[in-house]
């Protein structure tokens, strides 16, 4: 863990309680004299220096010692336009994207996916937060929805496409969004409205999954 949110960081003095003390413990071996890190959510910018100056069995006191503003993100902005698949499979990839850095997710309806799988955002947003504390990074990634790769296109017209193509994406490709289909693809309608859009794919002859497309074309791009 390189740092640890708490509420009321910036204050001289912390009490740190419950799952966080015991992590911090139990699990980190933290001992008198420590310096630990810590943000904010507010304020995720400013890093904030405690030491530890008491270890008690229900919990820790730490007094600040310094503050400063340490920014921690990748270079470069990408936002991922990904058709709705199983959320399982979008948690299980999320702390990953988070860490490459990848910093927008939009989850649209295509014809392919399956209607019956609904966003958590707030549960994504519970798996961002504990993947930033474990990597250091300071920005959070924001999720919103479109009923339809229509409404996305219309708004994003710049959007390049990950599909079955001649093109390869290249080791120094740049570009800001991209569209990943569900499982099965694009249907025969979606590729006609996408005709006019870049479309790219993978040096590679294996079909892979969608999670596994997005964690793929995302590194390539950020990386």
């Amino acid at each position: 863990m390189i740092y640890f949110f708490d509420e009321n960081a910036g204050a001289d003095r912390l009490k740190i309680k419950g799952e966080m003390h015991k992590y911090l413990i139990k699990v980190r071996r933290h001992t008198e004299g420590d310096i630990l890190s810590v943000r904010s959510k507010e304020k995720v910018k400013t890093l904030h220096s405690y030491k530890v100056i008491a270890v008690e069995p229900r919990f820790l006191e730490l007094e600040l010692i310094n503050s400063q503003e340490l920014i921690v993100q990748s270079k470069q902005e990408l936002h991922v336009a990904w058709c709705v698949i199983d959320s399982k499979s979008v948690e299980k990839v999320l702390a990953s994207l988070c860490e490459i850095g990848v910093s927008r997710i939009s989850f649209i309806g295509c014809d392919r996916s399956q209607k019956n799988f609904k966003q958590d955002f707030k549960r994504y947003e519970r798996i961002i937060e504990a993947s930033m504390q474990q990597s250091g990074r300071t920005s959070f990634m924001a999720f919103d929805s479109y009923k339809n790769i229509e409404s996305f296109i219309k708004e994003f017209p710049d959007t390049k496409v990950f599909d079955f193509t001649d093109k390869i994406l290249s080791g120094d490709s740049n570009f800001q969004r991209v569209l990943i289909g569900c499982e099965g693809g694009f249907s025969p309608s979606e590729k006609k409205l996408l005709q006019s859009q870049e479309v790219f794919r993978l040096d590679s002859p294996m079909v892979l999954r969608s999670e596994s497309a997005v964690i793929t074309v995302a590194s390539k791009i950020l990386l």
